[in-house]
């Protein structure tokens, strides 16, 4: 389980494609710290198992479901990830509980700026539109945010500030 809460900002440093599956290697700094192959770190919001690492990277394979269901499958070498490490209990809980477990991927209509904040468009697949809840909570590339708007078509959240810095990252 995570928080939706992106406690860094990884790079790909390779990727080795198999026929449907990938292995890939990420350079990270914090969520290196007390890592264990085994350990689970969202990436992008998908829960991937540590299968390798150095001082400076680790490894995960992923198999073909997830690369079917994520953005994953769209990552080149030097590509932004989002990384958070697994929550341990007794950790302060200071977003939504996210599993890891990826539905689906959307498509983004729009950033529209409304004062301090930016208002995100996404339609999501039309199977998933359902499950989508008014003032829910929903993971986006691993970051928490909670749905303030929904129609028969698209969802919307409102970024604040600090996540609007992650998005140039």
């Amino acid at each position: 389980m995570f928080t939706g809460l992106v406690e860094e900002v990884g790079i790909v440093k390779s990727i080795l494609k198999g026929t449907k599956s990938v292995k890939i290697v990420i350079k990270a700094k914090k969520v290196l710290e007390d890592i264990k192959i085994g350990d689970s770190i969202s990436t992008n919001g998908v829960c991937l198992t540590v299968t390798d690492f150095t001082d400076d990277t680790f490894s995960v394979d992923v198999m073909p479901e997830t690369m079917k269901r994520s953005n994953l499958k769209n990552l080149v070498p030097g590509s932004k990830v989002n990384l958070e490490r697994a929550l341990r209990l007794g950790d302060r809980l200071g977003g939504h509980l996210v599993s890891g477990h990826i539905d689906g991927t959307g498509k983004i209509l729009s950033f529209d700026k409304e004062d301090n904040a930016v208002w995100v468009t996404i339609k999501p697949p039309e199977e998933l539109l359902k499950y989508i809840i008014y003032k829910g909570s929903i993971a986006i590339d691993g970051i928490s945010l909670t749905v303030a708007y929904i129609d028969n078509k698209v969802f919307k959240v409102s970024i604040i500030p600090i996540l609007k810095k992650l998005q140039r990252l």
